[in-house]
């Protein structure tokens, strides 16, 4: 009996064949990868489903006293991009002045008007050996000063970076896409021009960008809805060509792009005001679209149950719809419709403005810039609760996360609130870090990774850290 063994990726195929009876027999035995259950590649995890799962998260710490802080580490400059990690490694990008601090303004308000800095400043990838927060690399991607003005409540560096375990890519808008490789080495960069992105209604508000770049298999993907030529392109990630890019008819948005890569139905799906829709991964063809939702979308849409969730809120209209992955063509719901042969359910009031939501489970967690916490079943849109967070009130745009039966919704104050996963309000916890927290964290092996206005840091439960 001769024997044939073959690695794939996380499985290995085993093959025996039998000599005289000629019989072939093949075994496929799943295996874990080394960075199994412990990567959380781009924004919000894989396919910024925002969940962790398989290691015990805590519900209490304290940063001072510390308790359950693995470490802490200090990072110069203004930037609301997530970390991401890939085994040992979390990846940050960051934008610092050359001199000086770069002002930050929170909390609720309707104040439009952009900052103005002329002075130079440096655009950064930082990579944290993830066990120690110690830096590993830090490379300057750009410096110059920034060519459109940024929102009082944003950054120069709002998207965060995105790996694969063979590279990383940082996105800084109009200044520039770069990649390297995991040791720090610049394998390419493309220059896609001045993107302005701001409110539509007063084009001399520019705000800055939020929309982070996506990796799936060879390409790197990018949405820029901005001012003027928006578009969704795709670039090789060998060498940054251009694999394709499809024109949208949109104002600019902030929505990152969800990858849904199954066998059926896989595609890219975007948010948007005119222009919701799911693309063709290979060629950037449209699949399905519609339209009425609020005019400055930015929660990224999510995919689970069959269903693509996307929500946002701004002008006229705050939705939830629930769209099916099977949908084609122009799916938009006309008069009073709120479902049909695409859509599965949907509400025109009660979508979230700003933090993307989150599906836990059976149940759709959607908690709102205000703290208002909404919970649904995910299939059908049935209210489960409706609660605030604080009854004192709180501003928040980071987005949820959820590992180890609970939800983590983090405030712009520093607040994180754990919420017990399930049909019934509970809060298990209120943690102050200590600082604004602007940016979404992540989750690796039990471990809570938060950026802060200054930090990042480390959190587990003592026994869970190793």
């Amino acid at each position: 009996m001769f024997w044939t063994l073959m690695n794939r990726g996380n499985c290995i195929i085993v093959m025996a064949k039998h000599q005289v009876l000629g019989l072939c027999v093949t075994l496929v035995l799943l295996v874990s990868s080394p960075g199994a259950g412990q990567n959380w590649p781009s924004f919000r995890g894989p396919s910024a489903c925002g969940v962790a799962q398989g290691h015990k998260t805590p519900s209490q710490w304290s940063v001072s006293p510390s308790k359950n802080i693995l470490w802490k580490t200090p990072i110069p400059g203004l930037s609301h991009s997530s970390p991401v990690v890939w085994e040992d490694r979390v990846f940050v990008a960051t934008a610092l002045p050359k001199q000086g601090e770069s002002s930050l303004k929170v909390g609720m308000y309707g104040d439009v008007e952009p900052v103005t800095e002329n002075k130079p400043f440096s655009w950064h990838l930082y990579c944290l050996d993830r066990n120690t927060g110690g830096i590993q690399w830090d490379r300057q991607a750009y410096e110059g000063k920034p060519k459109i003005k940024r929102h009082p409540k944003s950054s120069h560096a709002n998207a965060t970076p995105c790996t694969n375990g063979n590279c990383v890519v940082a996105f800084f808008g109009s200044e520039g896409l770069y990649c390297y490789d995991m040791g720090g080495n610049l394998l390419w960069q493309k220059d896609l021009g001045v993107l302005d992105w701001g409110y539509y209604l007063m084009p001399a508000a520019q705000w800055g960008g939020g929309c982070s770049p996506v990796i799936h298999e060879r390409m790197v993907i990018v949405q820029c809805d901005v001012q003027k030529d928006s578009f969704i392109a795709a670039f090789d990630l060998k060498d940054g060509a251009l694999l394709w890019k499809t024109a949208r008819t949109d104002v600019p948005t902030w929505s990152t792009p969800t990858v849904y890569a199954a066998q059926q139905n896989s595609q890219i799906i975007v948010n948007g005001w005119k222009h919701i829709g799911g693309y063709d991964l290979q060629t950037g063809k449209e699949i399905w679209r519609m339209t009425g939702g609020g005019d400055i979308p930015v929660p990224t849409p999510i995919v689970a149950h069959g269903l693509v969730y996307v929500t946002n809120a701004h002008g006229r209209m705050s939705p939830i719809y629930a769209i099916r992955l099977t949908a084609t063509g122009d799916i938009s719901l006309k008069g009073t419709e709120t479902s049909n042969e695409h859509i599965a359910w949907s509400y025109p009031k009660g979508g979230n403005y700003i933090p993307t939501p989150l599906v836990y489970n059976d149940l759709l967690y959607c908690g709102s810039d205000r703290g208002t916490l909404s919970c649904f079943e995910g299939e059908t849109g049935k209210l489960v609760y409706r609660e605030n967070l604080d009854p004192q009130g709180a501003a928040f745009s980071a987005s949820p996360v959820a590992a180890d039966g609970k939800v983590y919704f983090t405030a712009e104050d520093g607040k994180v609130y754990v919420v017990q996963a399930g049909s019934a309000f509970k809060l298990l916890g209120v943690n102050q870090m200590g600082e604004t927290c602007m940016a979404t964290p992540a989750i690796a092996a039990g471990t809570l990774i938060f950026r802060t206005r200054q930090h990042i840091v480390a959190i587990a439960e003592r026994n869970q850290s190793k």
